[in-house]
C-alpha cells in the first residue's frame, strides 16, 4: 500500500482541476485514478469527432436512464466520459456556466458560499477567453480555453433572423447578464482543438513529480478508520490495491459515480444498501431517492467487481 496526501478518484473535469492545481505545492503528492484510459484517440481533440464519441462506448459509460413516465416511457441516453478528461473530452464543448439566479437559489438554500457573486471570481479565474478576455464577466488568461462559435456558413444568418423574427432577441454572450435570445454559443475549443480538462489543467501538471496518475483504475470503495476517511481501495488489472490518504481522499467521479463509491463504501440509505448486501457504515436515510436513481441506471450495475 502506497501513501499519498491526496487521492482523488477520477480524472474527469474535476479530477484535472484538482490534481493539477494541489500539485503547484511540490512537498504535496497526489495519485489520480481514473477508471478509462488515456485520451490518446484522435477523435477526442478534433471537435467534428463528438459525433463520433458521445453515442459510441468507447469512452463513455454507457449509461442509460429508466423509463421516464412523463416522456412517454423513454429510456434516454445519458453519456458520462470513461477516459482522462472525464465528459469534457466526448461532450460538445459549448461553454454554458448556468444562470446566476440558479448560483443565489443555492446560496438561499443553504449553501453558502455559492452564490453567483461567490463564484464569478473563480470562473473568470479559471477562463481563457479569446474573443471577450479581461471584463467584468470574463477571464483571458484562465487555463481553460474558450472561444465565440465560429463559421461563416449562410444558414447561421438565416437561422438567427428566424429567431428575431419569432420574437426572440439578439443574445451575444449566453453566460452574460441573461441566457435569453438567439446568437452564437461559446465553445471550449482553441486553436482548432477540443479543450478538455484533461488538455488544460492535467497535460501541463504530468511533468512534476508528485503527481502520480493510474488509468484503468475502478475504484471499489473509499477506506472509512474510525469514521474518516483514510483511502481506497481499486481494481487494475485484475488485482486489488489501496492506496492511503494521509490528508483527504476526493471523490471526482461525477454525479453518477462518485455517489455509487459512497454506496459501494456503505455510506447512504440503510434500506438500499442492505438490498443489495453492503454493511452499513455511516447511515444517511436522505439519500434513497439518490440510491434507487444510481442503483436503476442501466448499465450501472452495483457490483464491486464492475
Amino acid at each position: 500500500m502506497r501513501t499519498y496526501d491526496y487521492v482523488i478518484v477520477g480524472a474527469g473535469s474535476a479530477g484535472c482541476v484538482l490534481a493539477a492545481r494541489l500539485t503547484e505545492d511540490p512537498d504535496v503528492s497526489v495519485l489520480l485514478l481514473e477508471a478509462g484510459g488515456w485520451d490518446w484517440n484522435p477523435l477526442i481533440h478534433i471537435p467534428l469527432g463528438v459525433g463520433k464519441l458521445v453515442r459510441s462506448s468507447l469512452h463513455s459509460w454507457g449509461y442509460w436512464t429508466e423509463p421516464e413516465p412523463n416522456l412517454d416511457g423513454r429510456s434516454l441516453y445519458w453519456p458520462r466520459g470513461k477516459v482522462v478528461g472525464g465528459s469534457s473530452s466526448i461532450n460538445s464543448m459549448i461553454y454554458i456556466r448556468g444562470h446566476p439566479r440558479d448560483y443565489d437559489t443555492w446560496a438561499q438554500l443553504g449553501n453558502r458560499g455559492w452564490g453567483w457573486d461567490d463564484v464569478l471570481p473563480y470562473f473568470r479565474r479559471s477562463e481563457g477567453h479569446v474573443d471577450r478576455p479581461g471584463d467584468d464577466l470574463h477571464g483571458g488568461d484562465g487555463p481553460l480555453k474558450v472561444q465565440r462559435g465560429r463559421g461563416d456558413n449562410p444558414l447561421y444568418d438565416v437561422f438567427f433572423a428566424a429567431g428575431r423574427q419569432a420574437g426572440y432577441r439578439p443574445n451575444d454572450d449566453f453566460n452574460g447578464p441573461d441566457q435569453e435570445g438567439v446568437g452564437r454559443y461559446d465553445f471550449t475549443i482553441h486553436n482548432g482543438r477540443r479543450a478538455s480538462a484533461a488538455s488544460c489543467y492535467l497535460r501541463p501538471a504530468l511533468k512534476r513529480p508528485n503527481l502520480t496518475v493510474e488509468t484503468g483504475a475502478l475504484t471499489e470503495r473509499v477506506v472509512l478508520e474510525g469514521g474518516r476517511a483514510t483511502g481506497v481501495e481499486y481494481r487494475r488489472q485484475g488485482s486489488l490495491h489501496r492506496a492511503a490518504a494521509g490528508r483527504e481522499v476526493l471523490l471526482a467521479g461525477g454525479a453518477l459515480n462518485s455517489p455509487q463509491v459512497l454506496m459501494l463504501s456503505g455510506i447512504g440509505d440503510p434500506e438500499e444498501l442492505r438490498a443489495h448486501g453492503i454493511p452499513v457504515v455511516h447511515a444517511l436515510p436522505g439519500w434513497a431517492a439518490t440510491c434507487r436513481t444510481i442503483w436503476t441506471s442501466r448499465c450501472s450495475t452495483p457490483a464491486r467487481s464492475r
